[in-house]
Formats: C-alpha cells, structure tokens, sequence
C-alpha cells in the first residue's frame, strides 16, 4: 500500500477503510470464493431477460412484461450449475466458522 499511497492517496484510503468488506470471503469455505467473487451468473441471466423485453418492443401491460421477465429467469435457471462445494452450504447457514477458507474446529474447553 505504500508503494502507490503517494499517487493514489484515495484509492487507498478507500481500500484501507474497506479492507474488512473486501476480504470477506475469506470467511467462506474456499470452494465458494469463485462463486462469491463473481457475479456472472447474475450478470448473464439478467442480460438475457433485458434483451428478450428489448426485442419485444413493448410488451403491453406492465404485467404481461413482469410475467415474461419471470418465465425468462426460470428458463436461464435451467441452466445454471452447482455451487461448488454446494454440500457446506448447510455449515454456513448453520453457523460454522472458516478462516481462509478451511473449517475452524471448536476447542474444547
């Protein structure tokens, strides 16, 4: 960070005040990093829905434009893979700590 403070003085007063957000997914089990570093599959299923209502020109009602963009999202549903790792999602709703990525297990006391 001293390397580019002198350039880039809000930049990395950015990056400093945030550090805590950013490096969250450390605090997530490792076969999640991709996932959650990525936005992709929101990216391109949105991008599909925002090109079919642009190409209809006006679907009419409001809700007739609603009820295509559900029946889109649902179709490019179909295609979307498994979470990686998807079985530790349990652990992570559940309240299991991880520190880079690998479980923590609770000490005895």
């Amino acid at each position: 960070m001293r390397l580019y403070k002198a350039k880039y003085p809000k930049a990395c007063h950015c990056l400093e005040k945030d550090k805590g957000v950013l490096l969250t997914f450390y605090d997530f089990p490792a076969e999640h990093w991709i996932h959650i570093r990525s936005t992709n599959a929101i990216e391109s299923t949105f991008a599909t829905v925002r090109h079919r209502t642009r190409q209809t020109k006006g679907c009419g009602s409001r809700v007739a434009t609603l009820a295509m963009g559900f029946k889109l999202a649902r179709e490019a549903e179909k295609r979307w893979r498994r979470i990686n790792g998807y079985k530790l999602i349990e652990k992570v709703i559940s309240g299991v700590k991880f520190k880079d990525g690998v479980e923590q297990l609770e000490e005895a006391a």
